[in-house]
């Protein structure tokens, strides 16, 4: 089967599977960001953090975006303690991750048995310029390994910094969606013919680009909007590949 998506809460599904399942866990999770102040924090929802208010895009909203930093430390060290014992040794897992949650997702992934490798920038072209201060036009990749890597399994050189600019318009079907041409580059460090676990799936993006870059997808996504955005777009992009493999066959 070349993907699964599970509807639940990430925690849950990912007790429910099996160990040494997957290869490559490359995951988006909510920041839990976005606000100076607690009450910033927990008073607004993802939708108002993370779209300005001209915003063209009726976008849904998504929930787990208004834990304190320690209570998000500790849920992302106990959901990738868990995303651990699912990798085979060797595998890899990448986090998106913004500034101000850096160092607590660092702390989270180490605390979680996982190896720390180091910290890849996903720059953004259309950020908006800030007067008087620096713009923050760079998001964050912290990436780590179960344990030793074996390069022969996968000998890939792959850059540390990766820039293209967030989808618009119609394509842009999540509030903080990736765009593709970036997880398709960030899916080959799963071994070809792999698997690739994405416990925050979203819109389905990290499984797109691993079925265009032929390997296997589980994605877990708790909100039940998003869920079926994302299994759209992984059968269509499946079913795309299949037609593509027929023409080839039979050319």
């Amino acid at each position: 089967m070349p993907f699964s998506l599970h509807q639940g809460d990430a925690l849950s599904v990912l007790s429910g599977l099996p160990d040494d399942c997957v290869d490559t866990v490359i995951t988006d999770p909510p920041y839990n960001s976005g606000g100076r102040t607690a009450k910033e924090r927990t008073s607004r929802s993802a939708k108002q953090k993370y779209t300005s208010a001209d915003s063209k895009n009726d976008l849904s909203d998504f929930t787990g975006e208004n834990m304190d930093q320690r209570s998000y430390t500790l849920w992302l060290t106990q959901i990738m303690t868990e995303a651990h014992r699912l990798t085979k040794v060797g595998g890899t897992a990448l986090l998106f991750t913004d500034w101000r949650q850096l160092p607590a997702t660092t702390d989270a992934i180490q605390a979680a048995g996982w190896l720390w490798r180091g910290v890849l920038a996903w720059h953004k072209p259309q950020a908006r310029p800030q007067r008087g201060r620096f713009t923050q036009n760079c998001e964050f990749i912290v990436w780590a390994s179960n344990g030793p890597i074996d390069a022969s399994r996968n000998p890939v050189y792959l850059p540390g910094m990766y820039s293209a600019s967030q989808p618009s318009g119609s394509k842009r079907r999540h509030i903080t969606q990736k765009p593709t041409e970036v997880m398709r580059e960030l899916v080959k460090i799963c071994p070809p013919g792999g698997t690739v676990l994405d416990f925050c799936a979203g819109s389905g993006s990290t499984g797109v680009a691993a079925l265009l870059e032929s390997r296997d997808a589980i994605c877990v996504e708790k909100t039940k909007h998003y869920a079926s955005i994302a299994t759209e777009r992984l059968t269509e992009t499946n079913r795309a590949i299949l037609a593509q493999e027929d023409v080839t066959l039979t050319a």
